[in-house]
């Protein structure tokens, strides 16, 4: 297992642009946890700080998709780096002036959420002209994935790392600070600025005119709104069992049970197109959501949350290469970053919705919200199946074939192709 991602590592650039995405992200990941503490220093309320979190959540849905066309337009470094920029600059707006000037905090929140650079959906599409191997650019995929679930751990704990040293406001500076020496890192390395998008067809829909890649998304709503419900069913499970400490661990046991999954489904070579493969994952993950109705003791709670978590990383993996192969010529990044803006959309959904249903049913039918939700995806992908189906020809498939130029793949094909 561990071999196979070291050899990755190894080659040349891959350390460099995993470790400088995932550090160009840390203001994407911390946003909410950061504004939340920064307002509530200053005297703010909960509700001023969870409306500020939703403005820039709603705002990075809005731009990562933008900005990823605009990387497929003119590549990278000017793009990426632009953002991050814009993005930090906004932030630190934000936190020098403070909740004093509300509808002032409302704008620079917002901005910074839309101009954050679509680094996931870049490093996703530079896989292919780095790594070469198929088999590779399939494990990085599954790398990336399981990436994520260690960023989204130690990103809060240097927030509050931050907090405990200095102060909130040094928190929302220290971060975007370290955002932009992320995307820096990116944007200067010789794959990125080599990289270029393939020529695309004039189309307004851009990347959504792929029925496959509609279908996609649809699914991945679902599985965002599981993982989003999941949050809010866990405290008020919490809340009967054990207080925050009992949230924590059920928090760190779904991503702990993401990171296993993921690094187990990288670690060996997959038979079949991954789109029949999607289906079974996500039948699995819809399957061990429904255990955490049960409600237990705080114990075995801890390790179905565990189990309710090990087919999400896999699932994004796939996912990544599906989105490859079915992303219209010349729109991959754009594409990626559509699969991050229904995932977060999905996520906010839950979120919203398992609120009320807690209040009204109680713990265990806020916790039946992730298993409908995962039984809604599972539905989208069966009913959609036939445009599911990747088509060889140009048009409907060109993910990796941004890459044809350096050699990668077959001309005309996506590296997914022989999966």
């Amino acid at each position: 297992m561990a071999s196979g991602y070291a050899e990755i590592l190894r080659t040349r650039y891959a350390t460099r642009l995993l470790a400088g995405t995932l550090v160009g992200r840390l203001p994407n990941a911390t946003a909410a946890i950061a504004i939340v503490l920064f307002i509530r220093a200053e005297g703010g309320t909960y509700s001023l700080a969870g409306a500020l979190a939703a403005v820039y959540g709603v705002a990075n849905a809005v731009g990562q998709p933008l900005l990823g066309r605009l990387v497929d337009l003119y590549g990278q470094p000017r793009v990426q780096l632009p953002a991050a920029l814009l993005s930090a600059l906004a932030m630190a707006a934000f936190a020098f002036t403070g909740p004093d000037l509300l509808a002032l905090a409302y704008v620079t929140v917002a901005a910074a959420g839309l101009f954050t650079p679509p680094l996931e959906g870049g490093l996703r599409a530079l896989w292919p002209s780095v790594l070469g191997k198929e088999e590779q650019v399939h494990a990085a995929y599954a790398m990336d994935a399981v990436a994520q679930e260690v960023m989204f751990t130690v990103g809060p704990l240097l927030v509050t790392g931050c907090v405990a040293l200095w102060s909130e406001q040094a928190a929302l500076l220290v971060v975007n600070a370290l955002g932009v020496l992320g995307a820096l890192s990116v944007v200067v390395s010789e794959p990125s600025r080599a990289w270029r998008s393939a020529p695309r067809e004039a189309h307004w829909l851009g990347a959504l005119r792929s029925p496959g890649l509609l279908a996609l998304l649809g699914a991945f709503l679902f599985i965002g709104m599981a993982l989003g419900s999941i949050t809010v069913a866990g405290v008020s499970y919490a809340d009967g069992h054990g207080g925050d400490a009992v949230y924590g661990w059920l928090m760190a046991a779904l991503g702990l049970g993401a990171l296993a999954g993921g690094s187990v489904y990288g670690a060996r070579q997959w038979r079949g197109v991954p789109e029949r493969r999607l289906t079974v994952l996500v039948a699995l993950l819809a399957v061990c959501y429904v255990p955490l109705t049960l409600v237990p003791d705080a114990l075995a709670m801890t390790g179905l949350t565990a189990l309710a978590g090990v087919f999400l990383a896999p699932a994004l993996a796939c996912a990544f290469i599906i989105v490859d192969r079915h992303a219209p010529r010349g729109t991959v990044t754009e594409a990626f970053s559509w699969l991050v803006t229904t995932f977060t959309v999905g996520a906010s959904l839950g979120t919203a919705a398992t609120g009320p249903v807690v209040e009204w049913g109680g713990t265990v039918w806020g916790f039946a919200v992730p298993g409908l939700a995962g039984a809604a995806a599972l539905v989208v992908l069966l009913a959609t199946a036939r445009v599911l189906v990747p088509v060889r020809e140009s048009g409907v498939v060109a993910g990796s074939s941004e890459n044809d130029r350096n050699g990668a793949v077959e001309p005309g094909f996506s590296a997914g192709h022989q999966a």
